[in-house]
């Protein structure tokens, strides 16, 4: 008896520990499709605008370029900010010192500065997604004091986020900016560029009320349509509605902009083409270790495209994501704040995939449509190698994020249906987050004579784990053979900073090991490309994902 039972007990531990190693299944249909490939992806943004033309900034914007052949939009603070008194750009600081007053108080216009941060965009075939501010010294209501110590630990709102002291003048730099842009740019181009008034003006970044916000956007509205009837402005790019209290500014601006009365002209009604708001996660550290919460991110995406859906006259309208981050704080480095220490490695490369595929289920879901979803992700300039910036790049080298976007960059065509006995919907993930099991899922589109699948094995939870084992069917392929290219970002693929480590986490770096560093940023193949058979229209792919990691696997034929 007792051997019968030893013998049952050995018996079921080995069927649990196959169910356990049993790969997880994820079916391609090629012949199903459910919606187009929507780029939204292609939309990146920082604070400090002066970065843009340093060397690495330049060779950022010129890999952000040359990811995809769809445009790129870039969105950048202060480009309206005076200097001040501050010594030079900084963290969460930049500046153009477009406008200044004479002694009489008579505007005088100064482009050079914004010029050389737009030229940049324009010269790679970028469009910016232009804000409008922040508030130039000279016209600022409460100038004193201007610029912010915030890096050094002082105030962050400082004179630059008041209201004008004179709306008519701020109506008419908005002017100028918008006439001045066209004689360099041509109408052409100006009218394909996007337009927004200020930045998160339900905190800190405004520091008047909230009709003082609407006085200061209709007054903008009206001198940038002044200059150009046909140019898109929108807004208000409030912070994340699962607040209530931003959910209310939101939905009260719109109700403005919609219903309102206007507060340059006098009339019914604000120019509002596009709606902006922003989504941000919240991580903390959890039991020594950090604990992504994508699911509060996705909820400011449900409730934002539910206060849009709230206004029938606003059907169709194009919905931007200004910044849709993992977190607040691009400028706070991991040493400032440890629970902002995923960001060199993996975790940060494994969390976009995920939560861009689950935005496109949002998108779907609720029949928006999307046009962008701001990674408010760029350089930061004189810091130490991976500080643990919210970034794509550190001292020109690329991080394992920025290969996830390459892979987004090559999906073309139409998404089609995927199917994973292990994956989690967005709806899962808004109420339970991504604590209980490892998320492996996919999402994939195809175009004439290609598929790409890509694949992620993401968790909330910043700990090791094994492996999971994937089968991956792709079926209706009219084709009896197919190149497969298999691309993967992990820790050993794709992957600079793994590499930093390995050559001993150098301050330093010499010619021989930026080089070395450089080549591990770049994305790359997993395997060797090989032809496969494709019995019945039929690939059956099986293959190891790391924890956190990411594969693009491209089928072509």
């Amino acid at each position: 008896m007792r051997r019968a039972t030893l013998l049952m007990i050995l018996l079921f531990g080995l069927r649990f520990s196959f169910a356990q190693q049993s790969p997880v299944a994820i079916h391609v249909d090629v012949s199903k499709p459910i919606g187009e490939m929507t780029p939204f992806w292609s939309f990146f943004g920082y604070d400090e605008p002066n970065y843009t033309t340093r060397k690495d900034g330049q060779k950022l914007l010129t890999e952000l370029k040359q990811l995809s052949p769809v445009t790129v939009y870039v969105r950048a603070h202060n480009l309206l900010t005076s200097k001040g008194n501050s010594p030079g750009p900084d963290l969460k600081w930049g500046y153009t010192d477009a406008y200044k007053e004479d002694k009489k108080g008579k505007p005088v216009y100064n482009w050079t500065v914004v010029d050389s941060i737009v030229d940049t965009y324009i010269k790679r075939g970028m469009k910016p997604l232009m804000e409008i501010g922040f508030m130039p010294k000279d016209l600022s209501s409460k100038p004193e004091p201007y610029e912010h110590t915030w890096s050094k630990g002082g105030n962050l709102w400082t004179g630059w986020t008041y209201p004008p002291k004179d709306y008519n003048k701020w109506r008419e730099l908005v002017y100028q900016w918008v006439k001045h842009s066209i004689d360099r740019y041509g109408k052409q181009e100006v009218t394909t560029w996007l337009w927004e008034v200020w930045n998160e003006p339900d905190i800190g970044y405004w520091s008047g009320t909230f009709e003082e916000y609407c006085k200061m956007y209709d007054y903008a509205a009206d001198g940038l349509k002044r200059a150009c009837p046909e140019c898109t402005i929108g807004g208000p790019h409030t912070t994340s509605p699962r607040s209530d209290k931003a959910y209310r500014y939101l939905t009260n601006f719109i109700e403005h902009c919609l219903h309102g009365k206007n507060y340059a002209t006098g009339k019914t009604g604000t120019p509002l083409q596009y709606i902006g708001f922003h989504a941000k996660g919240s991580p903390e550290i959890t039991d020594g270790h950090i604990r992504m919460n994508m699911g509060a991110q996705l909820k400011d995406i449900q409730r934002a495209f539910e206060a849009v859906n709230s206004f029938p006259e606003l059907k169709d309208i194009p919905v931007i994501v200004g910044e849709c981050d993992p977190e607040g704080c691009a400028a706070c480095s991991e040493r400032r704040e440890p629970k902002y220490g995923y960001r060199n490695g993996t975790m940060y490369s494994s969390y976009t995939a995920s939560s861009f595929a689950r935005i496109y289920d949002l998108m779907d879901q609720y029949k928006v449509n999307l046009k962008g979803a701001v990674s408010w992700s760029f350089e930061f300039e004189d810091q130490e190698w991976f500080a643990g910036f919210r970034d794509l790049a550190t001292h020109g080298v690329d991080k394992p994020v920025l290969n996830v976007f390459r892979m987004f960059g090559m999906m073309e065509g139409r998404r089609i249906s995927v199917r994973s006995d292990n994956g989690l919907s967005a709806t899962d993930i808004i109420a339970k987050g991504v604590t209980q099991q490892n998320d492996v899922h996919a999402m994939a589109s195809a175009k004439q004579n290609s598929v790409w699948v890509l694949v992620w094995n993401y968790h909330d939870d910043n700990v090791s784990g094994a492996a999971s084992s994937v089968e991956l069917t792709v079926e209706g392929i009219a084709a009896r053979k197919v190149m497969v290219h298999h691309y993967r970002v992990d820790q050993r693929f794709s992957n600079a900073f793994e590499k930093w480590k390995s050559l001993g986490s150098p301050q330093q770096v010499t010619p021989d090991q930026y080089q070395a560093l450089e080549s591990a940023g770049q994305l790359q193949l997993y395997t060797s490309p090989e032809w496969k058979d494709v019995p019945d229209g039929k690939a059956v792919l099986p293959f190891e994902l790391p924890r956190q990691g990411v594969s693009l696997v491209q089928l072509s034929w």
